[in-house]
């Protein structure tokens, strides 16, 4: 069940961050289109890091950290 709600705070970050993209473009602004992309891959990155670690847990393998 957390991995689920993980997963979908995750994609609506990368969503919010995708339209931060877009809006910064129209507005010509560098910098909400910067934050727009390191938005989208950290969201990216905690969404990957925690399947793999949900997965982990239903396999029974111990955790790295």
């Amino acid at each position: 069940m957390r991995a689920a709600a993980v997963a979908v705070v995750a994609l609506l970050a990368v969503a919010v961050g995708i339209a931060a993209v877009v809006l910064g473009e129209a507005d010509d602004s560098p910098g909400l289109q910067g934050l727009g992309v390191l938005l989208a891959l950290g969201a990216v990155v905690l969404g990957v890091r925690s399947g793999r670690r949900a997965r982990s847990r239903a396999e029974g393998r111990p955790v790295r950290r």
